[in-house]
This record gives structure tokens, sequence and C-alpha cells, in this order.
């Protein structure tokens, strides 16, 4: 075992299972945007806001780039991060890649329970957020879908249930 990346789009549960995975296998946990915000001394929003996504995009591709340098890691990727670059290839060669796949009620439902802000979502009205999350998906499932296991997460939604993710990605990765 030596990386292991958790993908899937906004919402999905990444660092909620990422981090309950890495604890499990006694590993070490890195949420890519909070590596980012930490390493930069802004938040993701802040960078946006200041370079584009553009000018966040080559930031995190190169983030990735460090973390994915890592022994014995899991690394919770953002949304958009295999989305760009070569960073879903390099991330398949670096370790095992896991896609937390939902569907956009799913996700529309988690990210409107959770308390983080997502730049792409701001001043959207529940039915645009609704619009723009089923139109990124299926844009972006085309490099999801190039993860090297895939993980249903559609009830994703208490802390058994996490336990039972967390058992499943382990048994995916064969660990």
């Amino acid at each position: 075992m030596n990386r292991i990346f958790i993908i899937g789009y906004m919402g999905a549960g990444k660092t909620t299972v990422g981090k309950a995975l890495a604890k499990s296998l006694g590993i070490g946990f890195y949420d890519l945007d909070w590596y980012i915000e930490n390493r930069m001394r802004k938040t993701v929003k802040q960078i946006f806001d200041a370079s584009g996504e553009d000018g966040f995009r080559r930031i995190e591709h190169n983030m990735l780039h460090e973390v994915g340098e890592f022994e014995n890691v899991v690394i919770s990727c953002g949304g958009g991060t295999p989305c760009f670059f070569d960073n879903m290839d390099y991330m398949n060669g670096q370790g095992d890649t896991v896609y937390l796949k939902a569907s956009p009620e799913v996700l529309y439902k988690h990210l409107k329970m959770g308390k983080t802000v997502r730049p792409l979502l701001l001043n959207k009205t529940p039915d645009e957020v609704r619009t723009f999350i089923e139109k990124q998906l299926g844009e972006r499932e085309q490099f999801y879908s190039k993860a090297k296991y895939t993980l249903d997460v559609n009830l994703l939604d208490n802390y058994d249930k996490i336990k039972i993710s967390v058992d499943k990605v382990k048994k995916l990765i064969g660990l």
C-alpha cells in the first residue's frame, strides 16, 4: 500500500470517507483543498477570486504532484482535480484511485447540508444548483470513470454507512 486517491464530485463524501479510511489503515490523510489552502495561505475561494479557475487548476495540479509523492497516504481530491491536465493519469500511475459515485440528487442533498463554501455554486438558486450538478457531473464522468475502482455512495448518510464504505474500499483495493 502506498497512495490511495479518493475522487468524485463535490459532496460525494471524499473527505469523510478518505479520513475514515486513513484512520482505519493507520496512515496519513491529506485533503488536497486543505493542503492547497495551507501551502498558499489562502482559501480556495480566495484563489478562485484572485486567479480564476485556470489559476486555481494550475496550483491544484502542482500541489497534487507534491502530495502524490508522499508515502502511505490517503488523498482526498477536489471534485475537479481529475478533469484537468494529466491529473487522472498521474494519480493512476502513483497509486490506487477510488471514485465515490453518487446521483445528482444525493450530491445536491449533501451540498445543501454541508457548510463548505463552494466557489462554483455561489450565487445560484437551488434549481440552478441542481441543473449545474447534473450538467457538470455528466461532463466529468469521463474522467471519474478512469478510476481503478468505483464505489456507489448514494446511501452514505450516517456513521455506520461510512464504516461500511471504508470496508468496501479496502476490499476493492485488496487491503
